[in-house]
C-alpha cells in the first residue's frame, strides 16, 4: 500500500469509529441516519485539496456503497434558480426502498458553559466562529427545507420522486472537547462516546512540559492518534504553536505522556 492510501485508509478508519451526535431524533427532531459500521479497505480516488466537510462527504459515500440495502440516488445535487444557487442537497437515497434525503455533517465542538444556557448552545468551535446550536439553525431552515422548493421539485420529477415521500435525515457526526479542569460534566442529549478529548490553554500546558507533542494537518483531525509521527518536545511545541495563538487559530493536537498514553486536545488561544 502507497504512503497516500496508508493515509487516506488511517482518516477512514477514525471517520469509522466517529459516532453520530445524538442518537435518533433526540435533538430537536433531526432524525440520525442509522447504519451498521463495517471495517473495510477503502478504494477510492480522493482530490486532496477538497475541505474536510467535502473529504468526509467522500467517506459517506463509499460507505453507503459497501451497504447492500442502500442504492444511492444522486449525490451533491445542486438547486439553481435562474442560474444562481440556492443550495445542494447533500445525497437522495434508497434505504430499503425508502426514499431519504441525507444531509452529512461532521464537526468538531468545545463545550464552554459560558456561552447560552442549554447542553447544545454550550458546544462552539474551536475559534468560536460557529456553533452546534447555529449549524441546528442552518439545518432546520435553510438546508433541509430546500428539498420542498420548487426548484427542487422539478429535479425530483427527473428522478421519478416526489417530496412528499421523501424522508429527510441527517448523519451528523462529531468530537466533542470538554475544558481540562471539568471532570463532572454530564451529557443528557449528546452521546458521550463523541467525546475525544480536552482543551486548554497555553498557561495550563506547562503542567505537560514533559510530554511529547503532535500537531496533525487538519484532514487528520479525524485520525485515530498513532505513535509513529515526528513528536515534538514541550519547547519545540510551544514554539510551533505561537503562530496559530497570534492569528486565532486553534490547533488540534496530540499529546504523548510518559506512559505512553496518547490524547487529543485543542489549544485555545481565547481565555
Amino acid at each position: 500500500m502507497h504512503q497516500k492510501e496508508k493515509i487516506i485508509q488511517k482518516r477512514y478508519e477514525g471517520f469509522l469509529q466517529t459516532n453520530t451526535l445524538w442518537k435518533k431524533n433526540a435533538v430537536c427532531e433531526l432524525h440520525q441516519f442509522e447504519i451498521e459500521k463495517k471495517a473495510s479497505k477503502i478504494s477510492i480516488d480522493i482530490d486532496e485539496k477538497l475541505r474536510l466537510g467535502k473529504y468526509i462527504e467522500r467517506f459517506v459515500s463509499f460507505e453507503l456503497k459497501q451497504n447492500k440495502s442502500i442504492q444511492i440516488i444522486s449525490e451533491n445535487i445542486q438547486i439553481q434558480k435562474e442560474k444562481i444557487t440556492l443550495g445542494e442537497l447533500d445525497c437522495i437515497l434508497l434505504k430499503e426502498k425508502q426514499p431519504i434525503h441525507l444531509e452529512i455533517v461532521y464537526k468538531f465542538y468545545l463545550y464552554d458553559a459560558s456561552v447560552g444556557n442549554s447542553e447544545i448552545a454550550h458546544f462552539i468551535g474551536p475559534n468560536r466562529k460557529d456553533s452546534l446550536l447555529e449549524k441546528i439553525k442552518k439545518l432546520k431552515e435553510k438546508q433541509l427545507p430546500l428539498l420542498y422548493s420548487k426548484e427542487s421539485d422539478s429535479y425530483l420529477k427527473n428522478i421519478n420522486l416526489n417530496a412528499k415521500n421523501i424522508q429527510q435525515q441527517v448523519y451528523f457526526m462529531g468530537q466533542l472537547f470538554m475544558p481540562f479542569a471539568s471532570k463532572d460534566i454530564t451529557l443528557n442529549h449528546l452521546d458521550e462516546n463523541c467525546i475525544a478529548g480536552f482543551y486548554i490553554n497555553r498557561k495550563e500546558l506547562k503542567q505537560f512540559e514533559n510530554c511529547k507533542f503532535f500537531i496533525p494537518v487538519k484532514k487528520d483531525w479525524i485520525t485515530i492518534p498513532h505513535k509513529t509521527v515526528n513528536w515534538l518536545n514541550y519547547n519545540d511545541f510551544v514554539t510551533k504553536t505561537d503562530g496559530y495563538l497570534t492569528k486565532q487559530t486553534t490547533p488540534l493536537c496530540w499529546l504523548k505522556k510518559k506512559n505512553g498514553e496518547i490524547e487529543k486536545f485543542f489549544l485555545i488561544w481565547w481565555p
